[in-house]
């Protein structure tokens, strides 16, 4: 009988492979600060060791042997130098790891504004915008916490337990009873954590897509404020927050009580294996284990001092696995919203067709050719016109007229930059950068003034000749403040022409080096 995979679960497996691999990278931008981070985790805990054998000899010295506190001023140094070490080696390690969680943070953002950038307006207008903002937000803050969490814990756990199980045996050659009863003890943490790290992955995610789903319901309530009060809906919108906030907390919360069954596992196997440990060494003092070399007090105190510092790591790991199924559904998230992880290469697309070499007549080459051109407002549907061809020369002016949905946005979305064309080609000349304005343009609640500065960091000069060339001065001095009129989110005060006008204004500042030039003095 021939046994096969499923396909769904090596693709489910395959995903997170590489989810986690791009979580992975995005620590390289904060590669030193992840390499301080564990160094100084590693070797806080291999100073256990030294501090450890200090203790058990001193109780040792003084509990056992009787011989008080004469000549262990050296064991006291160095208990007090350990303690120091080691707390001078955690506030760099918690400094450093601060400062690597913040470049994984400002690195998803960098990646995932650029994959929003590269998407292009018409695209994200079909997004919500509350989801959107949840990429930059919470999905970030997981990523962070993976790197400064899990990513941390996992080197303590890969550097520390190994070498405190190797120095268990040394002070009883004889006996490795306590060594193997950790190590026999050690498998089964790991295995516990990924038992349950199934479900937390799973809850982590179904989380994270609810408080997006709220992002974007809130956001979409915040911009229809006017109508929602307008019509009296505002008691029933309120009740509908309040639900999607009740489904958020119901998620919240099974993340946590997977979370608290982690730790509770943990602690169980942890607890018990240093009872045993325990147990092991009292019975071997009362004389009821065969024993053919009988540990004393101070290798017995050493070993139970170390029992728990192996199993501190895997506990730690254990308090941040959960850390590292957020940031998987994270990652999720963000392939699901954007089509692939940011910073992964995309699918090749078709060249862009080459500017065609100005004519050699008497004529100066066009600015701007069309040819046989054919565009759809979406990939697969019908073309709305196809064999389009017209030129633009310079100092010519080409108005596009027709019904409303014949394509005259689409055409200009194009010229841009925005939308592939089906067939044909749009040839712009060399050295020629074109500026959009939309028939609807976002406002920000600011100033006039304040508003196109968002193009760039203009002076006042360039600011009032973009003005004056889009018209705004016209409408503007007529306005208590001019320029420095404050207006509400989305140009509320102004006039639909007069916001396409700030629009024009800003596109102006943005595009061209000189907002006068090609422009007629009326």
């Amino acid at each position: 009988m021939a046994v096969t995979a499923d396909p769904a679960a090596t693709d489910d497996q395959d995903a997170r492979v590489r989810r986690e691999r791009w979580l992975d990278g995005l620590g390289d931008a904060a590669r030193g600060a992840r390499r301080l981070a564990v160094a100084c985790t590693v070797a806080g805990g291999w100073l256990l060791l030294p501090q450890a054998w200090a203790i058990a000899v001193l109780l040792d010295a003084v509990l056992a042997r009787g011989r008080g506190l004469d000549g262990t001023l050296p064991l006291f140094l160095l208990l007090g130098g350990c303690l120091a070490t080691r707390a001078v080696l955690a506030w760099r390690a918690g400094i450093a790891a601060g400062d690597l969680a913040e470049g994984v943070r400002q690195e998803l953002r960098r990646c995932a504004w650029a994959a929003l950038h590269a998407r292009g307006p018409r695209w994200l207008r079909r997004q919500r915008s509350g989801a959107l903002a949840e990429l930059v937000l919470s999905h970030a803050e997981a990523a962070g916490d993976y790197h400064a969490g899990y990513r941390l814990a996992r080197a303590e756990v890969a550097w520390v337990p190994p070498v405190l199980l190797l120095a268990l045996p040394i002070p009883i050659a004889a006996d490795l009873v306590p060594g193997l009863l950790l190590l026999f003890a050690a498998p089964l943490l790991p295995v516990s954590m990924a038992l349950v790290g199934w479900g937390a992955e799973s809850a982590s995610r179904a989380q994270l897509a609810e408080l997006a789903r709220m992002g974007g319901h809130f956001a979409d309530r915040l911009r229809g404020l006017g109508l929602i009060r307008l019509y009296g809906r505002g008691e029933a919108e309120l009740a509908g927050i309040a639900a999607a906030a009740e489904g958020l907390r119901e998620r919240s919360m099974r993340v946590l009580r997977i979370a608290f069954l982690s730790s509770a596992v943990l602690e169980f196997f942890a607890s018990l294996s240093v009872a045993i440990v325990a147990l092991y060494f009292g019975l071997g003092y009362l004389g009821m284990l065969p024993l053919e070399l009988a540990p004393d007090l101070r290798t017995g105190l050493f070993c139970l001092l170390l029992a728990p510092d192996f199993f501190a790591p895997m506990r730690r790991l254990g308090t941040h696995y959960h850390d590292r199924a957020a940031a998987l559904a994270a990652a999720a998230e963000v392939e699901d919203v954007l089509g692939r992880l940011p910073g992964v290469a995309a699918p090749a697309h078709a060249p862009e067709p080459a500017p065609e070499p100005p004519a050699t007549g008497a004529r100066p080459a066009p600015l701007l050719r069309v040819h046989a051109l054919a565009l759809a407002p979406e990939p697969g549907a019908a073309p709305l016109f196809e064999g389009l061809e017209f030129e633009l020369q310079p100092g010519e002016r080409l108005a596009l007229a027709g019904p409303s949905g014949c394509g005259k946005s689409l055409l200009l979305e194009a010229i841009a930059g925005w939308v592939a064309p089906l067939e044909g080609s749009i040839a712009i000349a060399g050295g020629v950068r074109c500026g959009h304005a939309g028939q609807r343009p976002w406002l920000f609640q600011d100033s006039l003034a304040g508003n196109l500065r968002l193009a760039a960091a203009q002076d006042a000069g360039e600011l009032h000749a973009a003005a004056e060339a889009a018209q705004v001065l016209r409408f503007a001095r007529q306005l208590p403040r001019g320029l420095d009129t404050p207006v509400g989110e989305r140009g509320y005060g102004l006039s639909g022409g007069e916001a396409r006008r700030v629009a024009l204004a800003r596109a102006l500042l943005r595009r061209l080096d000189e907002p006068t030039a090609f422009l007629d003095p009326g």
